[in-house]
């Protein structure tokens, strides 16, 4: 465990598990689900999920991590040879989870690049090009599209290889901080657009015509996908964070700060984004295509000052890809380098994130020349993309299955085994609610979730 490393400071560990929250799901996902399940209604459950599952599944992982002092494979097997096979469940997620989102990250930084060329009208700017077209021409050319979600795996690899005090600390202190600041000045210049007003009532006006009938689960689902991406949560990086946090660290607050903070953010992309595509008259549920084709053209259309904002959006946006790849890459490596401790060989830092960027960069190349769809390859699962195909491995099936056992073991097959733990920096005076939510309200929930998450892969129409 000594050879892992362990973090400087509570801060140091605070920005890079927010980090590890703050990604996507918050900036493209969050309002692009917002936008396809009717804005304010969504906010509610998510909310109720984020408070009812979100805290019991983060507060128990990072205790089970600082209590065990190992990632998610060898925390499971120390607690009981026959719960390993959720560790093996935590620890695959983020591989399935790699493939796509360092395509995704490339795309970002694609755009992060094209947007300062703008400011400077270079030929490597969007050039005029109409968005879609920009868009299009980019991810079917097949070469650039791939290389440029390596060259993301790459920035990747090199934080984490950096372990975790000189890598992933390091990166997410200074990170964290600039991305508040860059999203707060997003924000502001969105919400002073004319016609940004409807984009606000579209968040926060009440509309449950989503409710109706049995619209709520798929509501719910949506949701509850959205949670477990957005937070981390089951797919190995929050207990090897865990494992890594000194034991006079209040875990109770520490929840607390990232489920809030993370919402916060989520809440704050949604105000960055939605009164802008009002303003445009832009649809506000246009998927991937929202981020790069939607958002584009709104900062082609203000100006010269288009171009800046615009670098800063998708600089933005990169840098929260980025916390969330490292803590994606660092759940499994810090599960493997326990498994090459266990069986007696020194762990190696580079042989074991080599051998997962490897893997990494084998689904990002299939993702990246598919195009979404449109490069032509054959899919499983009568899928139209392959980010689906590894997004329902990842988030519409092992992260909430994973949570599922999560609370199983923790709050029936071995409850109070994180008590101690706990208390060892605080009076765990939620442990009423914790046990509560863990043992009675998370286990529904979650079979809830998976069902809908299933039902709206394969459009089985339970519901």
């Amino acid at each position: 465990m000594e050879g892992k490393g362990k973090f400087k400071s509570n801060f140091g560990f605070l920005m890079a598990t927010i980090g590890s929250a703050v990604g996507l799901g918050n900036i493209w996902g969050f309002p692009f689900k917002m936008g396809k399940n009717g804005g304010f209604a969504f906010l509610v459950i998510y909310i109720v999920l984020a408070v009812v599952i979100g805290y019991c599944i983060m507060l128990g992982e990072i205790a089970f991590g600082r209590k065990q002092q190992r990632a998610a494979i060898e925390a499971y097997r120390k607690l009981g040879q026959k719960f390993t096979f959720n560790g093996w469940i935590n620890t695959l997620t983020p591989l399935f989870l790699l493939c796509f989102y360092c395509t995704l990250g490339g795309y970002c930084l694609k755009y992060t690049v094209a947007n300062f060329g703008n400011i400077f009208n270079a030929g490597w700017g969007t050039g005029g090009v109409e968005s879609s077209d920009f868009f299009g021409a980019f991810i079917t050319d097949t070469v650039p599209a791939v290389l440029y979600g390596l060259i993301f795996l790459a920035l990747t690899m090199i934080v984490v290889l950096g372990g975790v005090q000189g890598g992933i600390e390091r990166f997410s202190v200074i990170a964290m901080p600039a991305l508040f600041v860059m999203l707060l000045i997003i924000v502001i210049r969105s919400i002073t657009l004319p016609g940004a007003a409807d984009g606000i009532a579209f968040m926060f006006k009440p509309d449950w015509s989503v409710f109706h009938g049995t619209g709520w689960i798929s509501v719910l689902a949506s949701a509850g996908g959205q949670m477990f991406f957005s937070l981390s949560i089951c797919s190995g990086c929050i207990i090897a964070y865990g494992s890594y946090l000194g034991k006079s660290e209040n875990l109770e607050k520490n929840a607390v700060i990232v489920i809030a903070a993370d919402t916060i953010v989520a809440i704050l992309a949604g105000i960055a984004v939605m009164p802008a595509v009002f303003a445009f008259g832009l649809k506000p549920d246009a998927g991937p295509s929202l981020l790069f084709v939607t958002l584009q053209t709104v900062f082609n259309s203000m100006g010269g000052f288009g171009a800046i904002f615009g670098f800063i959006f998708y600089f933005l946006v990169l840098i929260a890809a980025l916390t969330s790849s490292v803590a994606m890459i660092e759940g499994a490596i810090s599960s493997f380098l326990d498994e090459q401790e266990r069986r007696g060989k020194k762990p190696s830092r580079v042989f074991v994130t080599c051998a997962i960027g490897v893997l990494a960069a084998v689904g990002s190349a299939i993702v990246s020349a598919d195009a979404l769809g449109s490069g032509g390859l054959p899919h499983l699962f009568g899928f139209s993309t392959w980010i689906d195909t590894f997004d329902l491995f990842a988030e519409g099936f092992m992260m909430p299955l994973g949570g599922f056992f999560m609370v199983l073991i923790l709050g029936w097959f071995k409850p109070g085994f994180i008590d101690d733990e706990i208390r060892l920096s605080s009076s765990f005076g939620s442990k009423s609610f914790t046990y509560f939510c863990m043992k009675f309200l998370a286990p529904v929930f979650l079979i809830f979730i998976l069902v809908g998450q299933l039902n709206g892969f394969f459009g089985w129409n339970l519901f």
